[in-house]
């Protein structure tokens, strides 16, 4: 079935429907990542987008039962250049065009995506929709004008229960934004307790839990439009070691007085340059968002930068020594991507042997 990506600000692009037929609105953002589809699929980080993804042959190997992030699809829909219809793995159980199906996501192929990919990069990402490819231009963006595109991005990919991953290890309370699963499978691998919690979990209620530190996940959305999670941030800095990831690092950095902003297009795949200002060393990372933390804002906060991104000199890393708090922008699991940042994770776990003051 012909279908077509139409932009708001009236860039259209023709190509080939797959997957589920029905029209799709969302704001259009591109990866670079080579490989991962699964994964990124199953990110909470991209809910609510159409992901272009700038390698030209998707689905190849299928899909597998091992290399989710969630249970379910986030992301609105995925463009691919070309889709393989016939794909083969030993690891696979379904195609691509399967597990679409099954969960009601579009797909678009057929697409120019390298000239896709830099329209969003000349104009910033941006609002649109997949409709059948006859619609004319002012419908199309009379309905995007008219979408109500949701907010609360956060409230809906957080879980809405507690639960626990119980070890003999130091007891980690993960908060939950929209947690990718190999978070928590990294936070096993280390040997720890982890108890996730909700995203309006208060600070009372997670310091009854006894903690020796809490993490908070990556998520999607505006970090403004968090307000539970920030008051609850504000209230436990100082009592326990805290570490942020992504969605985390900015919300740490929010709860710490500084701001955020909207990126022109965002950082999304697995081969980000990062360079940790204290060694040097440059780090292959694997990221996945469109806000930054607005370095001009950082001033009397506490906060000082421990990383930045080769490409754009934006602030990758932050820490605040005297509150036992630091943070990064990028994932330090990487699924998908390389595995440079994983030592972060140990990091975490040499704040918490330092202890925190949960009575402060």
């Amino acid at each position: 079935m012909n279908k077509k990506l139409m932009l708001e600000d009236g860039t259209e692009f023709y190509g080939t429907a797959f997957g589920s037929l029905k029209d799709v609105f969302g704001e259009v953002v591109f990866t670079t990542s080579m490989t991962g589809y699964q994964e990124l699929l199953t990110d909470p980080s991209l809910l609510g987008q159409m992901l272009i993804m700038t390698y030209p042959m998707i689905g190849n190997y299928g899909v597998n039962r091992d290399d989710y992030e969630a249970m379910n699809p986030f992301l609105s829909a995925l463009i691919v250049r070309e889709y393989a219809k016939d794909p083969s793995n030993f690891r696979m159980n379904r195609s691509l065009e399967e597990y679409l199906l099954r969960y009601d996501v579009p797909g678009l192929s057929g697409i120019d995506t390298r000239m896709l990919t830099r329209h969003i990069r000349e104009k910033g990402a941006m609002k649109g929709c997949i409709v059948e490819a006859e619609l004319s231009l002012e419908e199309g963006l009379r309905r995007i004008k008219d979408h109500e595109f949701f907010r609360n991005h956060i409230e809906r990919a957080s879980t809405k229960n507690i639960y626990v991953m119980p070890s003999s290890g130091r007891r980690v309370l993960l908060m939950d934004f929209g947690m990718k699963g190999s978070i928590l499978k990294e936070l096993v691998k280390e040997g720890f307790h982890v108890t996730v919690v909700p995203q309006d979990t208060d600070a009372e209620s997670i310091l009854e839990l006894n903690p020796d530190g809490v993490l908070l996940s990556n998520g999607p959305g505006d970090p403004m439009d968090a307000e539970a999670p920030l008051r609850t941030i504000r209230s436990l800095l100082g009592r326990v070691p805290i570490f942020g990831i992504c969605m985390g690092h900015q919300l740490l950095a929010l709860a710490c007085g500084a701001g955020t902003r909207k990126m022109k297009f965002g950082h999304r795949g697995g081969n980000n340059a990062v360079m940790e200002l204290a060694t040097g060393k440059v780090l292959i990372t694997s990221q996945n968002h469109g806000y930054e933390v607005d370095e001009r804002t950082l001033e009397g906060t506490g906060l000082s930068v421990t990383h930045r991104c080769i490409n754009d000199d934006s602030v990758e890393g932050l820490e605040n020594g005297e509150l036992k708090a630091f943070s990064v922008q990028f994932h330090p699991e990487s699924a998908p991507g390389p595995s440079d940042a994983r030592i972060y994770f140990k990091r975490f776990s040499e704040l918490m042997e330092k202890g925190g003051t949960k009575n402060a």
